[in-house]
């Protein structure tokens, strides 16, 4: 019986497949408009670059949407993979830093649900996985993208990207979850079964 509730665990249905491609499909064209809002705020933190910090949960959003939905090893970096790459693939700025970024990213939220075997997906996994997100891709940025910028600039962006990774991608995340939940679009999902049982509860 162990054994068959396992493997149910991390067997793959047609539609589990359908939703993470469809997810990262979704986030990798919407992250285009995205990636142009850094442009737009350019000169607004251009004497504070750290404060960009702050809007990096939003790229982390693939990832713990899919974990919360699917609930399965791999859903939440291929999510993320899916978006970064048809990003890149659109004529993202970063190019294949892109991927980079998805790798780890989606590396970061995978890491939250794996400790719990994928047995968990509450508030508290959704927000360990935007920090550990945010601490990965704040490690690859800071060498990639800001070499020149001081040590206390660059921990302060740090604090930022905790601070954005928790709210931007783990309590947004989950609030997108239950309100997808909400309307029996992800009633083939535990977290549409979960969120039916408490109605009638």
């Amino acid at each position: 019986m162990t054994t068959t509730t396992g493997t149910a665990r991390t067997r793959y249905r047609t539609i589990d497949l359908v939703v993470v491609a469809g997810i990262g499909a979704a986030f990798g064209v919407a992250f285009l408009g995205y990636g142009a809002l850094y442009s737009l705020i350019g000169p607004l933190t251009a004497a504070f670059k750290p404060a960009e910090g702050l809007l990096a949960g939003i790229w982390f959003l693939p990832a713990v949407i899919a974990g919360l939905v699917v609930r399965k090893p791999g859903a939440a970096i291929g999510a993320e993979l899916i978006a970064a790459t048809l990003e890149m693939m659109l004529g993202g700025q970063w190019g294949w830093g892109t991927v980079v970024s998805g790798l780890l990213q989606g590396g970061g939220v995978e890491l939250a649900f794996a400790l719990t075997a994928y047995r968990r997906s509450t508030v508290p996994v959704a927000v360990l996985g935007g920090v550990l997100a945010a601490s990965l891709e704040w490690v690859w940025e800071r060498f990639a993208y800001y070499p020149e910028m001081s040590w206390g600039f660059a921990i302060i962006m740090l604090g930022f990207f905790l601070v954005s990774g928790a709210l931007l991608c783990g309590a947004l995340g989950w609030a997108a979850t239950r309100a997808l939940a909400a309307t029996g679009a992800l009633d083939p999902f535990p977290a549409g079964r979960e969120l039916a049982g408490a109605d009638r509860a």
